[in-house]
């Protein structure tokens, strides 16, 4: 049995490069009892080729997946369904994971047995090499979720027990690109604790591209889901309206000041 499993779905990437840089870095780690799942979310053909090429260079990898596309929370769910490990940890198939990370997040938690999952700081990163970091707080609490969701989702190890006792990613359509500030949230308010270790243990693929992922229905549905979990949650405030129209204020700025922004946060 496999002490960690780690977790990838893939959509349609057909560079390469790109998966492979991933998934090398995944199967390369200094930690090696891990099991690497990795879900087709009913991709394209020459994205499943990809996959099963990839899935042929290590026992380690089990492929899995549907010719449907369900989108991220269920191929997530699908991932750990399978999963053997006592320990998950996020992949995703455009970034990168820094040689010590998977052996540093166990040890943190089997060090702290009082916190449920941990996430890391990163390097940001596009097409021309590494471009700035991105430094998250040590200990999130509820309040950190009013500007946005304080953990970086593909840097996170959680425990299994987490999904056996809180259940998954919530699947619905409304938490489209928002499932990881869905499911952090809802498991801190619950009682669980997160923490990120202060060290740069992935690289976070941030291009121009990313800045254009987000569409204005996935806007006002994280506005929404802002809403109704800040409600339930007894988080309302002024604060807490203002973080409510928070992503459609975003999409009003012009990417380009986005990126301009995004990348003096960054600079390092």
């Amino acid at each position: 049995m496999p002490e960690i499993s780690v977790i990838m779905g893939v959509y349609n990437e057909t560079n390469e490069n790109i998966i492979n840089y991933a998934v090398d870095s995944i199967l390369e780690q200094t930690y090696e009892d891990f099991e690497f799942i990795i879900y087709n979310d009913g991709s394209c053909k020459e994205t499943v080729d990809i996959l099963h090429k990839i899935s042929k260079s290590d026992d380690r990898i089990v492929l899995i997946g549907s010719d449907n596309n369900s989108g991220l929370a269920f191929s997530l769910n699908a991932c750990i369904e399978v999963a053997r490990g006592n320990f998950i940890a996020r992949m995703d198939c455009d970034d990168y994971s820094h040689p010590k990370r998977l052996e540093k997040q166990l040890n943190f938690l089997k060090c702290h047995p009082d916190i449920d999952w941990c996430g890391t700081n990163a390097f940001l990163f596009d097409e021309n090499g590494i471009w700035g970091a991105r430094k998250m707080k040590s200990t999130p609490s509820l309040n950190d979720f009013y500007k946005y969701s304080p953990y970086i989702h593909p840097s996170v190890m959680y425990r299994k027990s987490v999904f056996v006792n809180e259940g998954g990613y919530c699947e619905s359509e409304d938490t489209l690109r928002c499932e990881d500030y869905e499911i952090f949230m809802r498991l801190h308010y619950r009682g669980l604790h997160g923490a990120n270790i202060q060290e740069n243990l992935i690289s976070y693929r941030e291009t121009k591209e990313t800045y254009a992922k987000r569409t204005w229905s996935t806007r006002v549905d994280e506005c929404r889901l802002r809403y109704r979990n800040y409600k339930e949650m007894n988080m309302m405030s002024i604060k807490a309206c203002l973080a409510i129209i928070r992503p459609i204020v975003g999409g009003l700025v012009p990417k380009s000041v986005i990126k301009w922004r995004k990348h003096r946060e960054g600079k390092i």
